[in-house]
């Protein structure tokens, strides 16, 4: 059996998603969360195998509770279940963690086909973003994050109070940032940020 949960923010989504892998017979749905903290509790409590996720859960990015995730003693696979099918959407998100990508508006065969993909060992993404990726791989999930607040304008103190880290871990973070892109600055760092859509105009 393949233990399957479930992230959704919306409550009748999340349901149809629950009746139909329940359907499925070497599946088990082990729970649903309709946010990250609820996430954090369905995987340390159920254990699953693979995680359809959606990654808009509320007040967090999806770099966000992807690497929240994969942080986890117990982090499963992750099956992102998205409508926002762009190149940079799906390359930041497998290269913040997740194994595979799935267009909401594809046929359901598509998502049962990951989920027994990732079992696998598989990564399944669109096909044309495999160089996009390898860019976008340069950067830690961490880097991703702090990459994201800092195009959002947020300073380098409120990041670190959002991560719970040290202001200097995050100047640090941020130097390598620059570095890897070859960036001379924040104002080049929020421009790249908006242009690969780490955040939106």
């Amino acid at each position: 059996m393949i233990r399957v949960a479930i992230a959704d923010a919306h409550g009748i989504p999340r349901w149809a998603l629950r009746e139909a892998l329940g359907r499925v017979p070497e599946f088990d749905v082990v729970g649903e969360a309709a946010n990250a903290d609820e996430l954090v509790h369905l995987i340390e409590h159920g254990k699953p195998d693979v995680l359809v996720l959606d990654p808009a859960l509320p007040d967090h990015g999806t770099t966000d509770v992807l690497a929240q995730v994969r942080a986890m003693e117990t982090a499963p696979l992750v099956v992102v279940l998205a409508k926002d099918t762009t190149p940079t959407a799906v390359a930041r998100a497998m290269a913040s963690g997740a194994h595979a990508w799935v267009d909401e508006a594809a046929p359901p065969e598509k998502l049962l086909d990951a989920i027994h993909g990732v079992m696998r060992g598989e990564h399944i993404v669109p096909p044309g973003i495999e160089n996009l990726l390898l860019g976008h791989r340069a950067l830690t999930a961490r880097e991703q994050q702090v990459m994201e607040m800092l195009g959002r304008g947020m300073t380098n103190r409120e990041i670190a109070q959002h991560l719970q880290l040290r202001v200097k871990t995050i100047d640090t973070h941020r130097s390598h940032i620059l570095k890897k892109l070859e960036l001379r600055n924040n104002s080049d760092l929020t421009r790249f940020a908006v242009k690969h859509g780490y955040v939106g105009l």
